[in-house]
This record gives structure tokens, sequence and C-alpha cells, in this order.
């Protein structure tokens, strides 16, 4: 009886989904209609085989996984769930392949075929990177300076009614304004336009964490307060201990719109004033119409956002694994 249970287990986890290979086939359609369609008479940019080989390694690499996907399960529902999207995102990487280089419906000199694209980050990856490492510093330094300040002024705000008093005015006037109406007052204050960035990042920061922070310390239950001052703990220990944590789904809402707002600044800080940067590289690069090294630049800079949200997100997972079975995330 129990050598059937286990056989039966192992058949189970050797299984095979028909959804796995949706990305597979998208990419080899992409790759057969871009092998055999020509390249339209009007396309003017030199032909390189940067996009042939990208297909190649593409579908190649998700072969492989829809194979490994029949021998761990885990893997396999992963795949699953995401693979119509996938396949959607690799099929309209195809289609405008077709309207640039082999069509020739849009403009080449401002819509740039993908393999101009892939070029530009074999090529030039070197100083992209150099420039994306310059903007973290900016991004990563402002943002902790912002979040910091955020949720010291938010709690001060949500938990005495003094503070509230004195702050709430200033931020209901300062904080609408956006942060990127500062650059000129920013970039007469600071000697240094790199300064003058960190300010307005941290700006950016500053509002919607000090804003939701003291949202959700207002709305703790006044009740776990009374509880525990009765049981003796002072007030520092009901901030740290009950009104910060109850605040938490909070603070960290504020903490995602002000990274969004803190990559707007930084994009817009680093066109005017920086002469570094991947936001000065968009404008350099657009002043010389080379439109393929801005794609390149955008794709970068939307990559980083994703991975510094997935980032914030595991921490709020772990964070606020409480929360699991209460709330839908």
């Amino acid at each position: 009886m129990s050598e059937a249970l286990l056989l039966k287990g192992k058949e189970a986890e050797i299984a095979f989904n028909w959804r796995t290979l949706i990305p597979p086939a998208a990419l080899g359609a992409d790759l057969v209609l871009h092998l055999l369609l020509p390249v339209h008479t009007l396309y003017r940019p030199k032909i390189v085989p940067y996009f042939t080989s990208f297909l190649v390694i593409l579908l190649g690499i998700f072969s492989v996984l829809a194979a490994a996907g029949v021998f761990i399960p885990r893997y396999r529902k992963r795949s699953v769930f995401k693979s119509w999207f996938l396949g959607a995102g690799f099929l309209l990487l195809g289609v405008y392949n077709l309207i640039t280089i082999k069509l020739n419906l849009i403009p080449s000199l401002y819509f740039p075929a993908p393999e101009r694209i892939i070029g530009v980050f074999i090529k030039d990856w070197w100083f992209i990177l150099r420039c994306l490492v310059y903007s973290l510093r900016l991004l990563l330094g402002g943002f902790f300076l912002g979040a910091f300040l955020g949720v010291v002024t938010g709690t001060l705000i949500g938990w005495s009614k003094r503070w509230n008093y004195w702050i709430m005015p200033f931020i209901r006037i300062v904080g609408p304004i956006p942060s990127t109406a500062w650059i000129p007052v920013a970039l007469v204050i600071f000697f240094k336009p790199a300064d003058a960035s960190l300010f307005l990042i941290a700006l950016g920061v500053w509002f919607p964490t000090t804003v939701l922070t003291s949202s959700g310390i207002m709305n703790v239950q006044k009740s776990y307060f009374e509880v525990s001052s009765t049981l003796g703990a002072g007030a520092l220990r009901n901030v740290l201990s009950i009104a910060l944590p109850g605040a938490a789904p909070n603070v960290f809402a504020g903490l995602f719109n002000g990274t969004s707002a803190c990559f707007l600044t930084l994009m817009a800080a680093e066109m005017i004033g920086c002469k570094f940067g991947i936001g000065w590289y968009i404008n350099w690069q657009r002043e010389t119409l080379a439109y393929p090294n801005v794609y390149a630049a955008l794709i970068v800079i939307a990559l980083t956002f994703s991975f510094l949200i997935s980032i914030q997100f595991k921490i709020r997972n772990r964070v606020l694994s409480w929360q699991k079975g209460t709330i839908r995330w």
C-alpha cells in the first residue's frame, strides 16, 4: 500500500502543462516571421543580427524552463500562471519589430527597431551602468532620508495634537507642490546639483510618507493605548510598540508612492542640473537624436524601478506577515 502511494506521488510530481509552451511558442513565431519576411526597402539604418540572436537565446532559455517545469511542480505552477502574460509580451515585441524594420510604418528615427536598441546594450553597457550607479546613489540617499523624516514627521502629527497644530498647516501648503517645481529654488540654495537632487528626492518621498504614516497612527484603536498605559507603558513605548506597528501598512503605502515620486524627481533634476546619471544620459541622447539610446535607458529605468518595488514588497510581506489570512494583498 505504501509503495503504491509513493509511486502515485512521484507521478503527480512529474506532469506536463501545455501552457508552459506559450512563451517559447510566441518567441518561435517572432523568430520565424523575422527570418522569413524581408526588410523594407525604405528602412535606412544598417541591419545587424542582434534581434535574431536575442530571440534565439530567449527561445532556448524558455524551452529549457518549460522542460524543467515537467519535473518541478513549484516552478510549473508559476510558469503556467505567467505564461499568458509573457506570451503576449513577446508577441507585442514581434509586432513592434514588424512595423519598424519589416513594414516601415513609423519613422525609424524616433521609433528604432529592436535590434538597434539591443545594440545599445551591447556597445554602451558600461557607460549606461556607470550612469545608473550614479543615479542610484542619489536615489537611495534621498529615499532613505525622505523616508526617515517622513516617518518621524508623520508619527509626531498622528500622535501629538500640539505637533499636529503646528506642522499640519505647513504640510497642507507645501506638500501638494510637486517636488520638481522646487528645482529652480534648490539649484540656487545648494551649490552642487547633486545636493539639490538629493534634497528634491527626499522631499518627494517625505510628503506621502508623512501623510500616510500620520493617517495610519490616527486610525489605530484608542483602546490599545488605554490598555498599554494601564499596564505601565509610557508614551514612547506606546508609539514604538503599538502606534507604528499598527500604522505599518500605511507606512509602506507611503513608501511605495514615494518611490514613484523620487524616480520622477531624479529624472527631472538630472535632466536640468546634473552632469551625469541616467536622466542626464537620456537628455543628452535625445538632444543628439540617438533615440535607440533613449529607449535603452528607459528600459534600464523600468527594470530598476521594478526591482526596487519588488524588494519593498518582499520586505512588506515579511514585516506584515501577521496580516496574511485577514487582508488579501
